[in-house]
């Protein structure tokens, strides 16, 4: 026969209610079960001592010697109601006559004495006589003259009587003791699963959407309080996550929209253009140069905007920082200078001069010396030239543009900075793009390091210094610049820094350690090794 399986508690306070109800109820089952025992052993220890102070009168065994009969006691010969005396005679045979009282059936006795595996003066239990329905009897055997046998035997009545009634008062106690483990320890474990209770609602609520909502506090001792910190610390490098998402996301879809815009106008300029050459094969040779002319010049900007395209690609795909391609010693100062010459011809009404770096040991009339520090001379010069072109993107034509080049030794960082922090007091390597322009928007600043993001400019140029400005004024950036320095920057061991001043301009620091705190690049290294 297969026994139905019980079903299993599915909830947590069911189960360690009814582990603590078993391992109670176990307990107090134990407990009474050894107390049971050792009431036991002791009240049969008290029939033992009755039954080692009790001897068969000798006027017995001469009856049974003389006519093999037992005379009834008389008075003052009596034997106690509870006992019973059995007699073997000298043959073995059990007489059918006894001592006391026959009230109630005795002990089951065998026939012969051979048979009674009994050690004198020992005694032992043995059950009632058959079809009686009695107590077992205690017995003891004593050996009498001619071969003869008493048993002396009393009644285990008064033991089994007093074992059974504590037998049931330990069943009714471990009933009660399970029922009131169950009812209190029910209400116990409730009020105690209350904060893990808590913390369950309030975790069906965030999987609901309710991402702003925290974990109740408890205390941080008990396990439940460990696990609410947890699950707020967990929730908020979620909420952490999912807000830089957002944010990738956001920036992402509005640099995909400017830059669309930003292609379909040369889009639009090349095809209308490609169009009216098309439409006037015998267009004026001026004319058809400036078309071709403008052709090319929305190309190179498409161009452009491709290639930030593709570096952006880079960007996105690792989130450490651009890779040097390989370092070798670099001329900061020849850099700085073919930056400012370069500019300069895009930029010709600009005043763009070079300065020697203000520390505390030198002064800005001192001579410009050459500072070398290891990097790659075209990834630098991308660097420099994107802050330069910013400068004059972003500050009126009769805006001063200041390049500073010098060494120095880090102080603690006053301004905003992108890139890992450099240990105060190491040297460095700087190159500084000022100017005393418009300056950025305050709360703009903190951003521009950022992908994607365009800052506004803070001051608009008067209109006579736009109808001043060349035709071929500079094309608005893709938000890409800063953040490609900042990654070029950090790829050298590097740092980019603001110091923003609005209304007064603003000044774009480059930090990049010298040649004894810069990294090592193990491919130049391997080239170099005098033992290959």
């Amino acid at each position: 026969m297969k026994w139905p399986r019980l079903p299993r508690p599915r909830s947590l306070r069911s189960r360690l209610v009814l582990i603590a109800g078993l391992l109670a109820t176990s307990a107090v089952l134990l407990c009474q079960l050894a107390g049971l025992t050792v009431l036991r052993g002791w009240l049969t220890d008290q029939v033992d001592d009755r039954l080692s102070h009790f001897r068969p009168p000798d006027r017995a065994y001469q009856d049974i010697a003389g006519n093999g009969t037992l005379r009834p006691p008389n008075a003052d010969n009596a034997l106690p109601s509870d006992y019973r005396v059995f007699f073997y005679d000298r043959s073995g045979r059990l007489l059918r006559t006894h001592l006391g009282s026959s009230d109630v059936p005795g002990p089951r006795l065998p026939r012969q004495a051979a048979d009674l595996n009994l050690s004198a003066g020992r005694p032992s239990t043995l059950p009632a006589e058959e079809g009686a329905h009695g107590s077992g009897w205690r017995v003891v055997s004593y050996d009498g003259p001619d071969h003869m046998r008493a048993v002396v035997a009393l009644p285990l009545d008064t033991v089994d009587g007093a074992t059974t009634k504590l037998l049931w008062l330990s069943l009714g106690l471990g009933a009660a003791v399970a029922v009131g483990v169950v009812v209190l320890g029910n209400g116990a474990v409730r009020l105690g699963l209350r904060p893990l209770s808590r913390v369950e609602r309030t975790a069906q609520h965030i999987t609901e959407g309710a991402l702003e909502l925290n974990v109740p506090g408890a205390d941080p001792d008990t396990e439940v309080g460990r696990l609410g910190l947890a699950l707020n610390t967990m929730l908020d490098r979620l909420r952490t996550a999912l807000h830089r998402t957002e944010t990738s996301e956001q920036q992402l879809r509005r640099f995909l929209a400017d830059a669309g815009h930003e292609l379909r106008t040369p889009l639009t300029a090349v095809q209308g253009f490609a169009e009216l050459l098309l439409d006037e094969p015998d267009m004026a040779h001026r004319r058809r140069h400036e078309a071709h002319t403008l052709i090319a010049h929305n190309a190179d900007r498409m161009s452009r905007l491709v290639d930030d395209l593709f570096l952006l690609a880079k960007l996105v795909d690792s989130e450490s920082s651009t890779p040097a391609a390989h370092r070798e010693p670099v001329d900061l100062l020849s850099l700085a200078a073919d930056a400012i010459a370069t500019t300069a011809i895009r930029h010709p009404h600009r005043g763009i001069t070079l300065e020697p770096l203000a520390t505390h040991a030198t002064r800005h009339d001192s001579d410009l010396d050459i500072i070398e520090a290891p990097g790659d001379p075209h990834q630098l010069a991308q660097v420099l030239g994107n802050l330069l072109s910013n400068a004059c993107a972003h500050t009126p034509v009769d805006t001063r543009i200041h390049v500073r080049v010098g060494a120095t030794h880090v102080h603690v960082a006053e301004g905003l900075g992108s890139g890992p922090q450099l240990p105060p007091g190491a040297p460095v390597c700087v190159i500084e793009v000022a100017d005393n322009g418009p300056g950025i928007k305050p709360d703009e600043a903190p951003h521009v390091f950022e992908r994607f993001y365009r800052a506004t400019p803070l001051d608009q140029p008067a209109a006579s210094e736009a109808a001043a400005a060349p035709p071929a004024a500079p094309e608005p950036g893709s938000g890409l610049g800063l953040a490609i320095a900042t990654a070029i920057a950090t790829a050298h061991g590097g740092r980019l820094e603001l110091d923003n001043r609005p209304g007064d301009g603003c000044t774009f620091r480059l930090l990049l350690p010298d040649s004894a705190t810069a990294p090592k690049d193990d491919t130049d290294e391997a080239d170099h090794d005098p033992r290959r």
